[in-house]
């Protein structure tokens, strides 16, 4: 997926679903039926699998990572992320 692909859903408030793949071999972001689903490269390890979530969907939606808070599932595949 391209940069800001999903800019259209970037409204500050709004919560994204996102099922998560740590070490994925193809790292990326792709909307499936309403889920984003987003692979990256990193390990779950030390949250380094959720701040290159966090910036991956950032990039997705064209906004700054310090934009995008993780709101629940920090040790779960199955995340809540606020735009604020």
């Amino acid at each position: 997926m391209k940069k800001a692909e999903l800019a259209h859903l970037a409204v500050a408030g709004a919560e994204f679903a996102v099922r998560v793949t740590p070490r994925a071999r193809r790292p990326g972001v792709e909307l499936d039926g309403g889920v984003l689903r987003i692979g990256v490269s990193a390990p779950p390890e030390d949250g380094r699998a959720n701040a290159a979530v966090a910036e991956a969907l950032a990039h997705a939606l064209g906004v700054a990572k310090g934009r995008v808070v993780l709101l629940r599932g920090a040790t779960s595949r199955d995340k809540v992320f606020k735009l604020e």
